[in-house]
């Protein structure tokens, strides 16, 4: 669920005009490796 409304498009495109590239390319970066970190470790708990 936190995958479907922080890397969207339209949150993309809206945070594209908002945000240089770089940026936008870390922040993406660090949410999915953020995302994918806390599924294994929900995983591993459960």
């Amino acid at each position: 669920m936190t995958a479907a409304t922080t890397l969207s498009i339209p949150s993309g495109l809206m945070l594209a005009k908002l945000m240089k590239k770089e940026l936008l390319l870390a922040f993406f970066g660090i949410t999915v490796a953020g995302i994918i970190l806390m599924g294994y470790l929900f995983n591993a708990v459960l």
